[in-house]
């Protein structure tokens, strides 16, 4: 059942068009993913989609129909701008936001007290926000957007410039919240993020939802490009040669080389239906070059995205 569908969302801003015929659903129960390079429309839909946003056309609709006015109650939201006060103690920014849901007594105390332990700050509640590290800052920030159990919980780049350890905490929170029942979206520019924790993943770019599904449905859709890696010596210098008769093979769509850990890399995607492992065992060898491990994979969800957009996560940041 779906807990939110967008159809046909539409938002401009003066002349420009952030959000152009944006379509799709979250199924409840869904860790839906939302990706996209700076400026292709992901905060305008989450923004229009928590009502923060008047949109000038299409439908956005809820659980059973519903508008955002009657259905506001059941999202929680953790923005990627922390909101949280800094001259209040932890305790007292939860309870201020969860009062605003008309929750009052001991109903209040003990949902306060719940959403701190859940992201493990109840021990220090008495602390100033402005106390926190960067880390438990972000894990607060969750906890006013949790605390009234909410039926869907929208994330933006919850895990942005803090620590491992604090990172690591959070995905393990998203894990539990939904397996408590929790539908999630989550945007984020780290890959390994989405991979973690998301069955669901759309991709927007230009204002318009350019793939949908599981990573596996959006590879499919792409013509199943693999990924061929070919390890080479570290003391293998020049590349360059290799590299660009690599891109010369058919089916060849594109060749990067990297150093990982001391050795050297070169990455290269073709298409499924042809073959390529005698050509770039040949090419080496007439290179002069040094195989040390040869492996056939899928392409990661980076790779999938460079192909779908042209570009970086990250880019234009």
């Amino acid at each position: 059942m779906g807990i939110v569908t967008i159809e046909n969302l539409q938002k401009t801003f003066a002349d420009l068009t952030a959000v152009n015929g944006v379509s799709f659903t979250v199924e409840q129960g869904e860790v839906h993913g939302i990706l996209g390079p700076n400026g292709a429309g992901k905060s305008t839909t989450i923004n229009c989609m928590t009502g923060l946003l008047p949109y000038d056309g299409g439908k956005i609709s809820f659980e059973n129909g519903q508008s955002i006015a009657k259905w506001k109650r059941n999202i929680g939201y953790v923005p990627q701008d922390l909101a949280i006060y800094p001259d209040l103690s932890a305790k007292e920014n939860v309870r201020f936001f969860c009062s605003l849901y008309g929750y009052k007594g001991s109903e209040l105390k003990e949902k306060v007290e719940a959403a701190l332990d859940f992201v493990g700050l109840l021990e220090v509640k008495r602390k100033k926000a402005s106390e926190y590290s960067g880390g438990m800052k972000r894990r607060l920030n969750m906890a006013c957007g949790i605390v009234h159990s909410p039926k869907l919980i929208i994330m933006d780049e919850p895990t942005v410039g803090i620590d491992p350890q604090s990172r690591n905490r959070i995905l393990e929170n998203v894990h539990a919240l939904n397996e408590n029942g929790a539908t999630i979206i989550y945007t984020t520019h780290y890959m390994p993020e989405v991979e973690e924790i998301c069955n669901k993943i759309t991709v927007i770019d230009h204002g318009k939802v350019v793939a949908g599904g599981t990573k596996a449905e959006i590879i499919e859709k792409m013509g199943k490009d693999l990924e061929l890696d070919v390890e080479f010596s570290e003391k293998d210098e020049n590349l360059e040669g290799f590299e660009n008769a690599i891109r010369n093979i058919y089916g060849v769509h594109r060749s990067t080389v990297t150093v990982e850990e001391e050795k050297k890399v070169c990455k290269i995607f073709y298409a499924e239906e042809v073959k390529v492992l005698e050509d770039v065992i040949r090419l080496a060898a007439d290179a002069g070059l040094t195989i040390t491990n040869i492996r056939n994979l899928e392409p990661s969800l980076e790779e999938i995205f460079l192909t779908l957009t042209g570009k970086e996560l990250r880019d234009g940041e």
